[in-house]
């Protein structure tokens, strides 16, 4: 339904553009992004992104070429461990399913060709349908950051989610 492929500079437009505001940006980013964001910021994100810290991609369909997502994974190769973040879905591919098979390419890559033995995420507590999707891919919770931080009138709480190989062997393919 989807492959990667690597994300590179001339990415950046198109992901701004599925970026509406200050709101969003949050929920994709957190912190690590400022409003309005600017193809400066994702040419800075674009060359971390193909270095051994981090792989970034960008998800298509191959049937059209038509470009559907993006997502990331920092590694941090002492531990074996990967986490999974800046996932993003393009708003008119949104509801097709994508979402799981753009997250369990990105999985086969961590567990694979990276080697990982376990990747985890940290997802804000309220977004239901990104921890649907989660644990549906085996992200069992590990914990729950309650108010780690204000932003936009509200106080934000984070889900931490761990998925080991040894539940992604037993899983892969299932999503």
């Amino acid at each position: 339904m989807v492959e990667l492929r690597h994300f590179r500079t001339s990415d950046c437009r198109q992901l701004a553009a599925w970026i509406d505001g200050p709101l969003e940006l949050w929920n994709w980013s957190g912190h690590h992004f400022s409003w309005p964001l600017d193809e400066d910021q994702l040419a800075e994100y674009a060359a971390e992104s193909s270095t051994p810290v981090r792989q970034s991609w960008m998800a298509f369909d191959p049937t059209t070429d038509h470009v559907v997502g993006h997502v990331s994974l920092r590694i941090e190769a002492a531990n074996a461990s990967g986490r999974l973040g800046r996932v993003l879905v393009a708003p008119e591919a949104r509801g097709k399913g994508y979402g799981a098979a753009m997250l369990t390419k990105a999985l086969d890559a961590g567990f694979g060709e990276l080697g990982l033995e376990q990747v985890e995420l940290g997802v804000w507590d309220d977004n239901a349908h990104a921890i649907r999707l989660y644990e549906g891919l085996g992200f069992a919770c590990d914990r729950v950051l309650r108010d780690v931080v204000q932003f936009a009138g509200k106080s934000w709480s984070a889900m931490q989610m761990i998925l080991p190989r040894s539940a992604w062997a037993v899983d892969a393919g299932s999503a």
